[in-house]
């Protein structure tokens, strides 16, 4: 079963009058910035109103800040391939891109303002509009992000910010995300299921055909097969 993975990018000049940081400043490889990512993405979760019920903590995953500082680096200011943003799932992807550096907490409150042209319940509230980074930012499964920045002195815009969210948005994530959000209540939480299924249909698979008895099952279902009380 293919999967729909949440790829965005998003390009501006600068914040008119914000102060601009240096650039070794945005480094992730300082613990300091890979803090003030994650915060800045928990504060914006607890924010969702409607509130989302079982919404993951985020925290900083050095495998998701490698692949994001790879795909930084090669200065391709476009989308990496699913191979390229794998850790032990298939992560998702928000890119920016600047002129000038930009603080990381205005790069991440850049994606979360993408809900202006989001409607809890039907989706985008105008044709063409942006909001794949909001949702990726939204999704209650994703509970680890790497991120990283590179400088491209050939490119328009030379700076190039990549977090990687793993695991990734599913097609079924977006459905939910549009249609399902509004009825739950916010419940942070760091329980997190650790594996994935590679298919939509595992739940139903594992419960007519069980684990032990199924090589399929216990191959392609390992979250329906091992995580019984954690969230998936």
């Amino acid at each position: 079963t293919s999967l729909y993975i949440a790829l965005c990018f998003l390009c501006v000049s600068n914040f008119p009058g914000a102060p601009v940081p240096s650039y070794d400043a945005l480094a992730t490889k300082n613990v300091q910035q890979q803090t003030l990512i994650v915060n800045k993405h928990n504060a914006l979760r607890r924010q969702v109103k409607p509130t989302a019920r079982n919404m993951l903590r985020m925290e900083w995953c050095t495998a998701a800040q490698a692949t994001a500082k790879k795909w930084a680096d090669a200065c391709t200011l476009s989308h990496s391939p699913g191979s390229k943003r794998t850790t032990t799932t298939v992560c998702g992807e928000n890119l920016y891109m600047s002129t000038a550096p930009t603080a990381w907490s205005d790069v991440i409150q850049a994606w979360y303002n993408e809900n202006k042209d989001f409607k809890y319940g039907s989706g985008p509230t105008r044709p063409g509009a942006m909001i794949g980074h909001y949702t990726q930012m939204l999704w209650y499964k994703s509970y680890q992000i790497g991120c990283a920045v590179a400088f491209c002195p050939q490119k328009k815009y030379k700076y190039y910010y990549v977090c990687h969210y793993c695991p990734a948005v599913g097609l079924f994530g977006v459905f939910f995300l549009i249609v399902m959000f509004n009825l739950f209540s916010m419940l942070f939480s760091a329980n997190p299921c650790k594996h994935a299924d590679k298919y939509s249909n595992c739940p139903e698979l594992v419960k007519k055909h069980g684990c032990t008895n199924s090589d399929l099952n216990k191959k392609n279902c390992l979250a329906s097969c091992r995580c019984t009380t954690e969230i998936k």
